[in-house]
């Protein structure tokens, strides 16, 4: 029988920090070849940019240790996993999907961070 493992991620080092307006958070996801999605968990609407892989970071990750180069964030009290926001520039409603993170443990522990660490408006 095959040995299976779970190492969870224990450390996460974030770079960069921003509160960002509901409707540029939105805008941001939206890329030429299509649309990014957000992620969500206890109130908070986010999203963040890994590190580019070099042996470094490889490194870093088979020890637990993840790193996310930026995250943008705003509050948002309720799950939607559609969200719309009509876009004058486009002339359409850009529609960008949300992931429901509350089940990851590592969001969990980042958003409870978040909250204690940054001022929530």
């Amino acid at each position: 029988m095959v040995q299976i493992t779970f190492s969870p991620i224990n450390e996460l080092v974030i770079h960069e920090i921003i509160s960002i307006d509901y409707e540029d958070l939105i805008r941001e996801r939206v890329t030429p070849a299509g649309n990014m999605p957000l992620y969500w968990c206890n109130g908070i609407l986010f999203s963040f940019s890994s590190m580019p892989m070099s042996k470094s970071i490889i490194k870093d990750y088979l020890n637990g240790k993840i790193h996310w180069v930026e995250v943008h964030y705003t509050k948002k009290d309720t799950y939607e996993p559609i969200l719309e926001l009509d876009d004058e520039q486009f002339k359409t409603t850009l529609k960008i999907r949300v992931i429901d993170t509350t089940q990851s443990l590592l969001h969990l522990d980042f958003i409870k961070w978040l909250k204690n660490n940054q001022k929530i408006k």
